[in-house]
């Protein structure tokens, strides 16, 4: 692979182009300034307008979210597994019918696999704009969101209806419904009473993993993050790991799946066979199967990456909540 062709897996922090309208709670006030970014897969925006960095998928999806101070993601659930880790800033999680069945206060580095079955929603409550990844489970992400009610009512009254076919049209574009397209049903009381409402007591010893706990993990070998055997134990359609300076070494190594590399703090350096990189906080990198590769850091001080890979589990889930 020649240094072009692996630049061109490689997706840089500083390169990243956001969609700003690319769910139906883009006009409601509070979630209005919100930034959406699908990096590896098409993801699960409901914009043409989206730009996909990287269209080919390993099995599973990278995205982010980009907010500013107070800016809030309304509450919404997916199909398949959706797993978060903090690149910038301060972040509440909260869930539930309501968005008050529990709540969680995530810092940069940590990490959150949300179980399916749920409401969700986030909020930058830090002071500066804030940037969370997120990784979803199977190639197509699970087929779109699945919103609240509530969502879909206020969406409405500001503009925005999302069809049945998963696009969103906008009244402020002189957009409307398509004669032959109805809008997207709301979910009945029946399937809202399936949902789970779990407390914080139930999601944070199983869902949630803190940076400096991993860091500490991770002193001698890498820290499995998620996974069967994992700090957090699931089989979502990927798996996890956490990796700093004293738990890599710069052996020559392959994989016979795909494999992203994410760095969260520092500068770490990349060598294949034709070339070599570097890459830095906030970049993502997709390495093909069977590719040699070393990787080990460029600087000193604090470095520390997320490393993520494709397993045998087709369905992408998370475990559900009990």
């Amino acid at each position: 692979m020649t240094p072009q062709q692996m630049e061109s897996n490689i997706v840089r922090y500083g390169e990243l182009k956001p969609c700003k309208a690319a769910f139906i709670d883009a006009h409601t006030p509070g979630s209005d300034q919100k930034e959406n970014f699908t990096i590896i897969g098409g993801g699960v925006s409901e914009s043409p307008d989206q730009h996909v960095h990287i269209r080919e998928t390993p099995g599973f999806n990278i995205g982010a979210a980009g907010q500013p101070p107070r800016c809030r993601n309304s509450l919404h659930d997916h199909n398949t597994a959706e797993a978060f880790f903090v690149l910038k800033g301060c972040w509440r999680f909260f869930w539930g019918r309501w968005g008050s069945a529990g709540e969680v206060l995530l810092k940069e580095g940590d990490i959150f696999n949300i179980p399916t079955g749920i409401f969700r929603g986030f909020e930058n409550i830090g002071k500066d704009y804030g940037m969370i990844m997120a990784f979803l489970g199977g190639d197509d992400a699970g087929g779109g969101v699945l919103w609240a009610p509530q969502v879909i009512d206020d969406a409405a009254d500001h503009g925005l209806i999302l069809g049945e076919n998963g696009t969103l049209y906008d009244s402020k574009k002189g957009e409307s419904l398509p004669y032959d397209v109805a809008p997207m049903p709301a979910m009945s009381d029946e399937e809202l009473a399936k949902r789970s409402e779990p407390t914080t007591a139930d999601v944070i010893p199983n869902y949630v993993a803190r940076y400096w706990d991993l860091m500490a993990l991770a002193d001698r070998q890498p820290a499995k993050v998620i996974g069967p055997d994992a700090v957090l134990r699931d089989r979502p359609g990927f798996e996890a790991d956490f990796i700093t300076r004293g738990s890599i070494s710069a052996d020559t190594y392959k994989c016979n799946v795909a494999e992203v590399l994410m760095p969260m703090r520092g500068n770490w350096r990349l060598t294949w066979v034709g070339g070599e990189t570097v890459l830095n906080a906030g970049d993502t990198c997709l390495i093909p199967a069977g590719l040699s590769r070393s990787i080990a850091p460029s600087m000193t001080g604090e470095v520390s990456m997320y490393r993520i890979r494709s397993n045998d589990d087709p369905a992408g889930k998370t475990m559900p909540l009990n």
